[in-house]
């Protein structure tokens, strides 16, 4: 199933381009807290599946064109990031040890929303590709072989990043938790649909153009072991998200007026807008490209407040 909110946080299931309205299937159903009531549903999934099936053969399709999707979580309990989880295509020599950090869940946008870069001093600001987990159930020292046992499903997340703040080595908070800076979505695919998340392509497009394009057989470390130490570390719960990272080559600066797509096979397309009421300006290439020409992997700022040129 794809389960997704549109419109005023309806529940609905997405069949093909379009969308059926759900909520007739859950009897209560929306809740005032649309994050809380889509963790019950995950959370009781096996006892909701059949009435969800059956409201949808009964409802009406509407074209997701005609709807407003929205973050299919619109505020996790917890938004865990992996860090350089990704092998850079063979570029590193071996696997970085496992890292993560926590990422405010007020920073949660949707699909079609707006990504606003902040008035502050960063050296660049960047928009990760990543596949993000579903939690299902209550995970608190998980085994990696168990892993399947936890996960409801999978959806697209961005993660936005406000390089260069300080201090260099104690910067996650400052640097990833602006407010806009998780776009998630469009709508969470059930693990029963994805036959391997960790064979999946991931595409960013910029303005129309490829800027990352990666599978998540790249992983350093993979969802198994992802789920294992992290659930060692603090207990995860239905709802709670884990963005399992990105490859670090494609990324570029973003900047006013771009439009980003996120695009995961066997899930769909995230597209959000980015606003920057300041209109700085930055050299428009990725890192890679930057690093094949012997210069530094961050794009310069060209012009705008903060600029130091």
């Amino acid at each position: 199933m794809k389960i997704a909110f549109f419109d005023a946080y309806r529940l609905g299931l997405v069949i093909g381009d379009t969308v059926v309205d759900v909520s007739s299937g859950l009897p209560g159903f929306p809740y005032a807290n649309p994050s809380e009531a889509m963790a019950r549903l995950i959370e009781q999934i096996e006892d909701k599946r059949d009435a969800l099936l059956t409201a949808a053969e009964r409802g009406k399709p509407i074209p997701l064109a005609s709807v407003q999707i929205r973050p299919p979580i619109p505020k996790p309990a917890n938004i865990v990031c992996m860090a350089v989880n990704y092998m850079e295509n063979g570029t590193l020599a071996e696997p970085p040890l496992i890292n993560a950090f926590h990422k405010a869940s007020s920073g949660v946008i949707g699909n079609g929303e707006t990504m606003i870069l902040p008035d502050m001093a960063a050296s660049v600001f960047e928009a990760e590709a990543e596949l993000a987990i579903v939690i299902g159930r209550r995970a608190d020292k998980v085994a990696a072989a168990d892993w399947k046992d936890y996960v409801f499903g999978y959806t697209g997340f961005i993660d936005g990043s406000a390089r260069g703040t300080k201090p260099e080595k104690n910067n996650y908070f400052q640097m990833k938790s602006r407010a806009t800076f998780a776009p998630l979505g469009p709508w969470i695919v059930t693990a029963d649909e994805i036959a391997d998340p960790q064979n999946l392509d991931i595409t960013m497009r910029l303005n129309g153009e490829v800027r990352q394009n990666f599978n998540t057989s790249d992983m350093a470390h993979r969802i198994s072991k992802c789920i294992e130490w992290i659930s060692h570390i603090h207990p995860l719960e239905p709802g709670d998200i884990i963005a399992t990272g990105t490859n670090h080559r494609g990324l570029g600066p973003i900047q006013n007026e771009d439009r980003l797509e996120l695009s995961i096979e066997g899930i769909g397309a995230l597209t959000v807008v980015v606003k920057d009421e300041l209109k700085r300006t930055w050299a428009n290439e990725t890192r890679h490209e930057r690093q094949t020409k012997g210069l530094p992997a961050l794009s310069p700022q060209l012009s705008g407040k903060y600029s130091v040129t």
